[in-house]
Formats: C-alpha cells, sequence, structure tokens
C-alpha cells in the first residue's frame, strides 16, 4: 500500500474526523501533546511498538500496544511523533491505516522555555531539533540523509555485560581507535552526504579513550550546529579541565545509562555536568531486547527482508576503523572476524571508488544486508517473535567474567 504523509497537521486535525492518534511514546512526544493543545488538537492516546509500554499512561494519555490499535481504534488520524516516519508508516498501513500526518508544523515553532518537561529543556529543544530535521528529510526524497552516525571510538568497556547488543563481550583483545583516522572518515563521510543530524560517540565506553574530548571537539568543529551524544554508563568521571571545554556548549550532550551499584561514579558525573552547564540525561539501564548471540541463521530473502524491516536500530549508522556499516551489530560482528567479510555490508571510506554512491546503496537501497544473516534480529516488539530468534526481554548489565567464546571466519 502507498500511503502519503501530510506535511501540514494543524488545520486538519483541527476538523471533525477519525479519532486522533500519536505513534509514538518518545521524550520529545511531551511536546507535540503540549503544542497539540495550544492549537486545540484532541488526541486520545498513543500507540508504541513497545510492550512494556502497553497500558501506561503517558502525559496524560493512554498508550496502546500498536499491533492492538485496530481492536480499539479501527479508524484512526496517525500523528507521527517518532523520527523514523517510514518505519511508522509501514507498520500502521499494515493494520488499514492509511491517514498519517507529520508533527513538523507543531514542532518547529514550539517554544521549549513556555513549559516544563520531563527532561530538561535544553535535552527536549535537542532533541526536537534532530525530529524537525529528519521529518523535513523525508519530505526532500532526492538527499542522503542520516539522523544518526555512531562513532565508534573504542571497543574498551569499563563494564562486561554478558549481553551487550554491541558485542563488546567477545572482545578480549579490546583496543581504542586513534582521532585522527576516525576524524579523516568522518570528513569523507561529511562530503558524500547531504546532512547528518547527530553524532553518537559510543563504545564500549567511550571515556576510556584517552582521546575522547579530541575527537568530539573534532566532530564539532567541522559540523557546526550538529548535536553530540557521547554515551556512558557512569562509572567515568572525566578530569574537570577535559569537561571544561565544552561549558555552555548547545551541541555536546551526555546520554547515562545507569547500572546501579556498578555506576560507581554517577552521581559525580552528573554533579560536573551540572557544574559546566553540559546537557545530560540519565535513565536507569532496566531491560534489554536479547540480540547479543552471533549465529549463522540460514534465512531465506524473505526471512531476512522480515528481520531488517522489524530491526528497531537499522538507521544507527555505525562508523568503525573507517568503515561505516548500517547498524552496530554488523560493525563489531566484521570486526571480530564473527561474519564473513562482505562488502555489501559496508562503505570503506578510504578505499571504496564512488563513495556517494556506495553511501546511497547503503542508506535507501538494500532491502537488508549479509550480516544479518547472523543476527537474531532486534524488533521493537521482541514478544511477537516476527523475525526475531532471541530470548524477549531480559535483565540489563548482568556481568560476565571472561569475554565470551565466538566462531570466527578469516
Amino acid at each position: 500500500m502507498n500511503v502519503a504523509v501530510n506535511k501540514d497537521c494543524i488545520e486538519s486535525l483541527k476538523k471533525e474526523g477519525n479519532p486522533i492518534i500519536i505513534a509514538a511514546a518518545l521524550k520529545e512526544s511531551e511536546a507535540i501533546v503540549n503544542a497539540c493543545k495550544e492549537n486545540g488538537i484532541k488526541a486520545l492516546a498513543f500507540c508504541d511498538s513497545e510492550k512494556r509500554k502497553d497500558g501506561t499512561n503517558f502525559h496524560g494519555l493512554d498508550v496502546i500496544h500498536t499491533p492492538e490499535l485496530s481492536k480499539k481504534f479501527p479508524k484512526a488520524r496517525i500523528l507521527i511523533a517518532t523520527q523514523q516516519v517510514q518505519d511508522v508508516v509501514d507498520q500502521l498501513s499494515e493494520l488499514g491505516y492509511d491517514e498519517f500526518y507529520s508533527a513538523l508544523e507543531l514542532t518547529k515553532n514550539y517554544d521549549v522555555n513556555v513549559y516544563s518537561h520531563k527532561i530538561s529543556n535544553s535535552f527536549m529543544e535537542t532533541r526536537l531539533s534532530i525530529y524537525n530535521k529528519s521529518h523535513e528529510a523525508y519530505f526532500d526524497f532526492d538527499k542522503t540523509y542520516m539522523r544518526s552516525v555512531d562513532v565508534m571510538i573504542t571497543t574498551k568497556c569499563s563494564l562486561k555485560c554478558e549481553s551487550c547488543s554491541n558485542l563488546m563481550q567477545y572482545y578480549d583483545d579490546a583496543k581504542n581507535t586513534d582521532s585522527n583516522p576516525t576524524l579523516k572518515a568522518l570528513e569523507v563521510l561529511n562530503q558524500n552526504v547531504d546532512h547528518i543530524s547527530e553524532f553518537r560517540v559510543i563504545g564500549g565506553e567511550p571515556l576510556m579513550n584517552k582521546d575522547w574530548h579530541k575527537i568530539v571537539e573534532g566532530i564539532i568543529e567541522k559540523n557546526p550546529g550538529r548535536q553530540v551524544f557521547i554515551y556512558t554508563n557512569g562509572t567515568i568521571s572525566p578530569k574537570d579541565e577535559l569537561l571544561k571545554k565544552f561549558e555552555n556548549n548547545k551541541s555536546v550532550n551526555f546520554v547515562i545509562t545507569e547500572y546501579g551499584k556498578l555506576s560507581k561514579n554517577l552521581e559525580k558525573l552528573q554533579n560536573q555536568l551540572d557544574k559546566f552547564n553540559i546537557s545530560y540525561s540519565s535513565t536507569p539501564a532496566g531491560h534489554w531486547v536479547d540480540c547479543s548471540t552471533i549465529k549463522h541463521h540460514k534465512r531465506s530473502a524473505t526471512q531476512l527482508k522480515e528481520v531488517f524491516k522489524q530491526c528497531c536500530v537499522k538507521y544507527l549508522y555505525t562508523l568503525l576503523n573507517g568503515k561505516l556499516y548500517r547498524c552496530p551489530f554488523i560493525a563489531n560482528a566484521a570486526n571480530l572476524n564473527a561474519i564473513p567479510d562482505n562488502p555489501a555490508d559496508y562503505v570503506n571510506l578510504f578505499s571504496d571508488k564512488d563513495i556517494d554512491k556506495q553511501i546511497k546503496r547503503l542508506v535507501k537501497g538494500a532491502k537488508f544486508f549479509p550480516g544479518c544473516d547472523f543476527c537474531v534480529g532486534r524488533p521493537y516488539d521482541p514478544s511477537s517473535k516476527i523475525g526475531y530468534d532471541g530470548r524477549g526481554m531480559i535483565k540489563a548489565g548482568i556481568q560476565t567474567k571472561k569475554p565470551l567464546e565466538y566462531k570466527t571466519y578469516k
């Protein structure tokens, strides 16, 4: 079913018609709820693909598990609150919905300072900026747009999580990446895409790379106005003189995952970030989708398309050692030699010819990648078992004493 998304929403949604449902219940969705009220738009509920949110109340609206939406609202107008526009359209059009709206008209003039939010106003402003750019890019089909790029600067980690989705538990010779080649690869990437909204500096634990600040500074210098998110686990507090480099810098954001007692420097890090007025969010790890087993499934093309379609990380483009991958699983599985080397899985930013065309292939052309056949899947809804062969939701942060064994390909 070919379904169009309406770019202008305010006047259409103010009119009488089918119930208005917001998809999905995310941090920036709070702003969309506020903007709806401000403009006289009455949304009735959220729908969300994550089963754990079903039955909860989010900013005054009930959350319905997306596969169950048609039972309560067989007809609805869908207001898209996520950056992944096409995923929402694909999933809900299969359920029979055909009336979709971008919230861009609501968010582009939203003043974060008028409201108080569950997250800081600066972090909300950042999320909305990325939302706006992703929706603008959706309507500009000719451009190559990447919502985010994971810049992987180390395979070292201060924790040893046995079910790490980035596969750190398999490394027995973890290493930092050098800053110069990393920044050079990013320069090549920037020259061959139209826009990247955010850069996510990750590991492992990125603060274990002594040059983490140089890489962040390099990204900011070459990408003015873009957002940089540093993903950390609260075990390390950098020196004040390093954090001071980013004092009052609205482009830098820390994303802290809390692992209870394991995050031994959590409070110290939060105090440092407050001291230097650096934006951050801090969230308990909770539970993960089990998706870290490396196994050759020998799926058919039809099955692989379904795995890719259901995948919730297929837009987490990952840069590792000069190669751009579609997701962190394939990036690290390839780096570990845990899957066969296949040029269809990546773009080599230093040696491939026609880099711009290769990036377009990676971003727009593929229905799945060879490396997908070694992944159990990472769906929005692991309870459905569609395109998924894992254990479902598992407790986050369980530690292993030594690296896990795996089969290697040479």
